[in-house]
């Protein structure tokens, strides 16, 4: 199923991400990790890519085994980066030939050694070949609150994100944000500037201590001060934060569909627990 299709037939959703293994021998772990998500029954899961596109065989099996084994729509990823496009066009073939609707099309992290010459330099040269080799498919595509961290300027950001939308885009999921006065100011600005397609706030469950600075570091999102106090305090009890994340994620939630933003979609890491925690607390409001 489509997912611009799972919006227009549910008020409110709640999806989760995982990711393949890097190496083979801990393929049963994530698929174990896939199958207890998928049994949680969220509107859908997407699945990464990895680094440089490494990933590429276990993100196509693994989200087959979600949709066929669990009968959980899913979202493939696809990135720019260390891709050709006659990798691009083969992997295309593959998500179609096994019955997958949902891409997105992603410049991805670029490599440790730091920026190599790719034959796709955005996200919207990729969506719009992806469009190009087959216009089937349902296209996500990231957006960031804050602004990408590489980006010169709020305003260059939205102009580039226009031209995503443009190449084809039906959906964008936001990068992580822990204020949600970010993504609705953010929202405002994208309406403003003609960017219609649904959004789907990304929520990423901090809990434990470690992942903060990974996060800030990763994304550039911004700490609020009641996140902050949270960490300090619970940060060394690894039980402790493990629950307070779960929370203030929950809590994000709430807020935002109190808001009327009612599609979201939670980093959960591969872990099933997390993933529970949040559905058990939201189950009367995801009874639609």
């Amino acid at each position: 199923m489509k997912i611009t299709q799972i919006f227009a037939e549910h008020e409110v959703t709640i999806s989760f991400e995982v990711f393949p293994p890097k190496t083979d021998d801990r393929y049963a772990a994530v698929e174990k990790a896939a199958r207890e998500i998928a049994a949680l029954h969220p509107a859908f899961m997407s699945v990464t890519y990895g680094a440089g596109g490494g990933t590429s065989s276990n993100t196509a099996a693994i989200a087959a085994d979600i949709q066929d084994k669990y009968h959980t729509p899913v979202l493939a990823h696809l990135t720019c980066v260390s891709s050709t496009r006659e990798h691009v066009r083969s992997m295309v073939q593959v998500y179609r030939e096994k019955g997958i609707e949902n891409i997105m099309a992603l410049r991805g992290d670029l490599p440790k050694e730091g920026r190599s010459i790719f034959e796709y330099s955005h996200a919207s040269e990729l969506i719009y070949d992806i469009k190009s080799i087959d216009d089937q498919f349902c296209i996500g595509g990231a957006c960031y609150p804050e602004g990408h961290v590489e980006c010169e300027s709020p305003s260059a950001d939205i102009r580039y994100l226009k031209e995503k939308v443009e190449a084809g885009v039906d959906f964008l999921t936001t990068q992580m944000f822990f204020d949600n006065n970010v993504l609705y100011n953010f929202l405002y600005r994208i309406r403003e500037a003609g960017i219609e397609v649904p959004v789907l706030p990304g929520i990423m469950p901090i809990t434990n201590k470690k992942q903060v600075a990974r996060s800030v570091a990763l994304s550039g999102s911004t700490i609020p001060q009641r996140f902050r106090m949270m960490v300090d305090r619970f940060g060394d009890d690894p039980a402790k934060m493990k629950q307070a994340g779960v929370i203030y994620a929950t809590e994000q939630i709430i807020d935002l569909i109190s808001n009327g933003v009612t599609h979201i979609h939670v980093y959960s890491m591969n872990k099933p627990d997390i993933a529970a925690g949040i559905m058990n607390s939201l189950s009367a409001i995801l009874d639609n």
